[in-house]
């Protein structure tokens, strides 16, 4: 047998075991994790023989359950894929690598005085993981979600290896793609659209209101860009659903400066502070002084556009704050009309003695039209919950019932524990993303632990 010949083999990617969960911490699994430098290796994993188990992509880790994850399988590690690669100076339109994050994003297009029109809650989130999750901010009635903004992606299929997708020429594709969870590809790059960074500054306007339907009402006539509200879901009695509601837009003040400057993934408060610092009694005195110090109505005040778009993550691995079992994210969204059913879900959740400890509410615009993407025109509610609060699979079903009943869903990006009937009556356009999915990996190549939970693969 003649010596197989190495010297001009390609490189072949970094590959080790690791134990993997999502932002929540809530299930663990150790998988090997395969990091790819470029996307012809990222082609040619998909090309070979898949493993047992499949493979799924991974960037930042910041989705909340399961859905980058994969348990005794492989995980391709996406984060070596970043940077900017081209930027076009007549159109504004910026190529990136997919494991480019939006805070190394921003601070670049700062420099250049360019934005995004549309980033979501945390700046350490990956370009390639936003697009899966099609994430939204706080200003989506305005400006929608991240298709919206997303001119094209590099997507590398099992069936057709590596493919530049766009809406005008493959919409299936580019419709299965965004909130599908990387189940039909790997992306690779992305062309997104930018707009002008006039200032790194943010006006706010502030108002503490005393109900959820006083909170609903400022949302739905506010003309700012941004706007969510902060819901005490920790105080007793006529206190429980008071809020905080912050509208903001980008400031005209005058800055010395055009650099914005995000604090690293890992900084803060919270990595200093002891694992399962949060209980209840602290969580509701921190919301009695949160109320107090708030103003019951402010006008424009100067804000940093970090500390407005991403307040959470001046506190960096704040996850780490529910302990060992993590924490559980219950995010749904209700279509207009069906404002009641936030009330019937928070009254629900109270009347099982569930510690609820941040909780806030959007106003959602129209869809995008992805076929598994999360906002539709109506309301958004995302709740943190421990997940060592007893009595808590079972008050999240009843949940799900009611918020499928009201023509809402749950976002997958934030979900660890919903049931595949439930994912069926919450996305009529499931029959059509498993057909998308079927053409362009007939082999099941790409696999998660939410597919398999949720019946989207064997």
């Amino acid at each position: 047998m003649s010596p197989v010949d190495t010297k001009h083999a390609p490189p072949q990617p970094d590959e080790r075991q690791g134990v993997l969960s999502g932002w929540g911490r809530t299930s663990p699994v150790t998988a090997t994790l395969v990091r790819p430098g470029d996307s012809s290796q990222v082609a040619a994993l998909l090309a070979g023989e898949a493993p047992a188990r499949g493979l799924i992509a991974r960037g930042a880790g910041r989705s909340y359950g399961d859905a980058a994850q994969n348990g005794d399988g492989t995980v391709i590690d996406m984060t070596a894929l970043a940077g900017i690669t081209a930027l076009d100076s007549r159109t504004g339109e910026i190529e990136v690598g997919a494991g480019t994050t939006f805070a190394e994003l921003l601070e670049a297009l700062a420099q250049r005085g360019l934005t995004l029109p549309v980033v979501p809650g945390t700046a350490h989130l990956t370009v390639g993981g936003a697009i899966a999750a099609d994430v939204h901010g706080k200003n989506h009635p305005r400006a929608g979600s991240i298709a919206r903004q997303l001119r094209s992606f590099a997507l590398c299929t099992p069936a057709d290896g590596e493919i530049e997708v766009s809406e005008s020429e493959q919409p299936e594709l580019w419709a299965a793609t965004l909130g599908g969870m990387g189940l039909t590809g790997v992306i690779t790059a992305a062309t997104l659209r930018t707009i002008e960074l006039r200032r790194p500054i943010a006006v706010a306007d502030t108002d503490k209101v005393d109900t959820l339907e006083e909170a609903i009402e400022l949302l739905d006539a506010d003309a700012h860009s941004h706007a969510i509200a902060w819901l005490d879901l920790m105080g007793r009695g006529r206190r429980f659903g008071r809020a905080v509601v912050t509208r903001s837009r980008e400031g005209e003040q005058p800055a010395g400066s055009s650099r914005l400057e995000l604090k690293p993934a890992q900084a803060g408060v919270a990595a200093r502070l002891p694992s399962g610092l949060l209980r209840p009694a602290s969580v509701r005195a921190y919301n009695r002084m949160r109320w107090l110090a708030s103003p019951r109505r402010a006008r424009e005040r100067p804000l940093a556009i970090d500390a407005a778009l991403f307040p959470l993550d001046a506190i960096g691995a704040w996850n780490r704050l529910y302990g060992r079992r993590g924490l559980v994210q219950y995010q749904c969204a209700v279509p207009d009309g069906e404002e009641w059913t936030l009330r019937c879900l928070l009254e629900m959740l109270r009347s099982q003695r569930l510690p609820m400890y941040l909780a806030t509410l959007k106003r959602l615009g129209p869809g995008s039209g992805g076929m598994l993407s999360f906002p539709l025109k109506g309301w958004t509610l995302a709740i943190d919950i421990p997940a060592r609060a007893p009595g808590l699979a079972a008050a999240l079903d009843r949940a799900d019932l009611l918020v499928a009943s009201s023509g809402g869903r749950v976002y997958l990006a934030k979900d660890a524990r919903m049931s595949s009937e439930t994912l069926a009556r919450m996305y009529p356009a499931l029959p059509q993303f498993l057909a998308v999915r079927a053409r362009v990996d007939p082999h099941e190549t790409l696999r998660s632990d939410l597919s398999r939970r949720l019946g989207l693969t064997r």
